[in-house]
């Protein structure tokens, strides 16, 4: 008997323009559940008003008295004079001495240095010895003494130089309106550029924009991810079907996009308009600069969040993490100051230095992407490393996987 001849197996369908259409249509899914849940997360933030204060506050009255008040220019300065020559010339240095940068010049006997520079009276004393203007007119070598109470150590240092200098210019010129012929091997001519009047509160207001941003965008996405675990909320998202990264990008966008906002309202109404400080450089710029940052340490907030299992601990663990950042951050002091090893090691670990560096690339000197590339790559490739990192302890920690 002969067996009849099966019939050939059907051969796959050829390809079609519906697959690439699944493809987009899972796409356009991931999408829509992110955008959804970044909805859900700003209703979140919307029905917190302590949490809206502390964002209003910090990016208007903060910004504001922080660059008033955390001034370093020598202004004020509390010096009194000891004149032991009773010349011309010494009297001409008394009047030297006046507002705003000194208060009213004291004058005052040798016994009463210590006592008064002890009690914190005077943070300067210029001693001026016998025969000082004598010994000039003859040719003689002398000197005056500066007695400076270091621990006030931005006056002291900033007042030593002015002082130096006011003693310097005085002299020369009381001996060239006497027609002694004083050489001057150097005319030294000072051009200071971005800051020409020196004026610190255009530096602080702008670098404490900087600080907020750091310190709001970590606060946000960790509480976010804290309050849901508190609260039991975080199960209802366990049982729908959502992805672990879905979940968490809703989180970082929606808080990035509520600190961008405040930042870019700050630097437009305190900074430029209430503080009158000029910003040569493209404000969209910094927008797309702060985007990249805030993504960044949103994802940083996610792991600080994930090894916290209380809104307690979670505070208590951003404080030495902020700190860190902000004070290694070249906004506080130059990166340049540090040891080579910590300066690398930041900037390997840290995205806040390339922020700090982009933020004062665009806002002071008003340069533009092509100079400033590399500092916004930086940023972004360790957002890339942080966000992989904190999307794994996010899988491990809330779904278990």
């Amino acid at each position: 008997m002969v067996a009849s001849p099966q019939p050939a197996p059907p051969k796959p369908p050829a390809p079609t323009a519906t697959m690439p259409r699944s493809f987009w249509a899972k796409i356009l899914l991931h999408i829509e559940n992110i955008f959804h849940l970044t909805t859900k997360e700003l209703r979140s933030i919307r029905a917190d008003p302590i949490m809206l204060i502390l964002v209003v506050y910090a990016f208007s009255l903060a910004v504001y008295t922080v660059a008033n008040g955390a001034s370093t220019e020598a202004r004020d300065l509390t010096i009194g004079i000891v004149d032991e020559d009773h010349s011309g010339l010494s009297r001409r240095l008394l009047d030297a001495m006046t507002p705003p940068l000194f208060k009213k010049a004291v004058s005052i006997t040798a016994d009463q240095i210590d006592p008064m520079m002890n009690s914190g009276e005077l943070v300067f004393v210029l001693e001026i010895p016998p025969r000082f203007e004598q010994d000039l007119l003859t040719g003689h070598p002398t000197s005056v003494q500066l007695n400076v109470d270091a621990t006030a150590m931005t006056q002291a240092g900033n007042g030593s130089v002015y002082i130096q200098n006011i003693v310097m210019n005085e002299t020369a010129k009381y001996l060239i309106s006497r027609e002694f012929n004083i050489p001057l091997p150097v005319n030294f001519v000072t051009r200071v550029k971005f800051n020409p009047n020196l004026d610190s509160s255009w530096f602080t207001s702008v670098m404490q924009v900087v600080n907020n941003v750091t310190m709001l965008t970590i606060i946000l996405t960790g509480a976010a991810l804290i309050r849901e675990r508190e609260q039991g909320t975080v199960e209802h998202l366990l049982v729908m079907p959502l992805l672990p990264a879905e979940i968490m990008l809703s989180k970082i966008i929606a808080n990035s996009l509520v600190i961008l906002i405040a930042a870019t309202c700050s630097l437009i109404f305190v900074v430029q308009w209430w503080l009158q400080v000029p910003i040569p450089g493209s404000i969209a710029l910094f927008c797309l600069g702060t985007a990249v940052y805030a993504i960044t340490v949103a994802a940083l907030g996610i792991v600080l969040g994930t090894i916290a299992s209380t809104m307690g601990q979670f505070g208590l663990l951003v404080i030495p993490v902020m700190l860190i950042m902000q004070l290694l951050s070249g906004s506080t002091t130059p990166m340049e100051s540090m040891p080579s090893w910590l300066r690398y090691l930041m900037q390997v670990i840290s995205p806040t230095p390339h922020f700090v560096s982009f933020a004062q690339g665009v806002l002071y000197r008003g340069a533009d992407l092509t100079i400033l590339w590399p500092d916004l790559a930086a940023v972004a490739a360790i957002g890339i490393a942080y966000f992989t990192f904190s999307l794994r302890r996010f899988r491990h920690v809330i779904f278990g996987a």
